[in-house]
C-alpha cells in the first residue's frame, strides 16, 4: 500500500536519501522546471499529468492545523491509498502527505505573519507547498520552494491554484551544500527522518545562518532521529501544536508537532 510505505519511511524508517533522489530524478516526466518567477500556474503542467493528479488525490482542508489551506492530498478515498506501492508510476509521493512538522511550519507563520511579512523565504523539501503558500498568504515577499521531486512541483501547482495563491517560483533540484542566496528565513518541516540527510542539512544550515544572517526554523513532530541528532542541542522551542486525531492516526500516534529556532 502506497501510503503504509510512506508512513513507515518518514515515521519510522530510515533509508538512503540519494537513492530515493536518483529514483524520482530518474522518472520520464512530460515537464522541465526551471526557476520561472513571471509563468502562470497553468502553463507549467502538462494536461495529462493535472489529470493524473487530480484523479489520484482529494481536495482536503479538514484534519490537519491549517484548515485555511486546501491541499490535494492522498486521502482514505484515493485510489493509491490501499493500491500496491509498485503500481504507483512515479517516485515515493512524499507530496502527497501533509506531514505533521509542516504542518506545525504553516500554522505558526498563518498565525505570526510578522515572521516572514516584506522576506524573502526558501521552503526546504517543501513537498505539497503548504508551508511556501502561508508564507505568500502572510506577505512573503519572495518565496523559493524546494523539492528534489518534479511531481511535487506541479503538485504544488495545483495546490496554489486551489488557494488563489500568486504562484512563486519552485527549485526541483538538490540545494543542500550548494551555495545560496541571501535568503530572510529557511523553513524545512519533516527533513530529519534519515542521519544522512540529517548530517549534511546541519553543516549546510549553520553556514547559511553565519554567512547570511538568514533565520531557520525546523518543523518536526518528535521523531527519534531528530531529537538524538547533535543539531537539537542548537534548536529554541518556539511553539508547539496538538495533532489533530486524524494526523495522528496516520503518524504512528505522534501527538504534537514543534517549530523549532535553529540557533548555531
Amino acid at each position: 500500500m502506497v501510503f503504509c510505505c510512506l508512513k513507515w519511511f518518514i515515521g519510522l524508517g530510515s533509508r538512503d536519501v540519494l537513492t530515493k533522489a536518483s529514483r524520482s530524478g530518474n522518472r520520464s516526466t512530460s515537464l522541465v522546471w526551471r526557476r520561472c518567477y513571471h509563468r502562470t500556474p497553468g502553463s507549467f503542467l502538462d494536461p495529462e499529468m493535472r489529470a493524473f493528479l487530480e484523479e489520484n488525490t482529494e481536495v482536503s482542508s479538514s484534519g490537519h492545523l491549517t484548515p485555511e489551506i486546501r491541499l490535494r492530498l492522498l486521502t482514505p478515498r484515493c485510489r493509491f491509498w490501499q493500491e500496491r506501492a509498485d503500481l504507483w508510476p512515479y517516485g515515493d509521493p512524499f507530496w502527497a502527505i501533509y506531514w505533521p512538522g509542516g504542518q506545525a511550519l504553516s500554522r505558526y507563520i498563518l498565525d505570526n505573519p510578522d515572521a516572514v511579512r516584506t522576506g524573502s523565504v526558501l521552503d526546504l523539501g517543501s513537498g505539497c507547498g503548504a508551508t511556501a503558500i502561508a508564507a505568500v498568504m502572510s506577505g512573503a515577499s519572495q518565496v523559493l520552494a524546494n523539492d528534489i521531486d518534479p511531481i511535487a512541483g506541479m503538485a504544488m501547482v495545483l495546490n496554489c491554484e486551489l488557494n488563489n495563491v500568486k504562484p512563486f517560483p519552485i527549485l526541483t533540484k538538490n540545494i543542500i551544500d550548494t551555495e545560496l542566496d541571501n535568503w530572510d528565513l529557511i523553513v524545512l518541516g519533516d527533513m530529519f527522518y534519515d542521519e544522512q540527510l540529517a548530517n549534511s542539512l546541519h553543516p549546510w544550515l549553520r553556514k547559511c545562518s553565519r554567512t547570511h544572517g538568514t533565520k531557520v526554523l525546523i518543523g518536526d513532530p518528535g521523531r527519534p532521529q531528530f531529537l538524538g541528532h547533535r543539531i537539537h542541542g542548537k534548536l529554541h522551542k518556539v511553539v508547539e501544536y496538538s495533532l489533530p486525531e486524524s494526523t495522528r492516526q496516520e503518524n504512528n500516534g505522534l501527538t504534537s508537532s514543534i517549530v523549532w529556532s535553529y540557533q548555531p
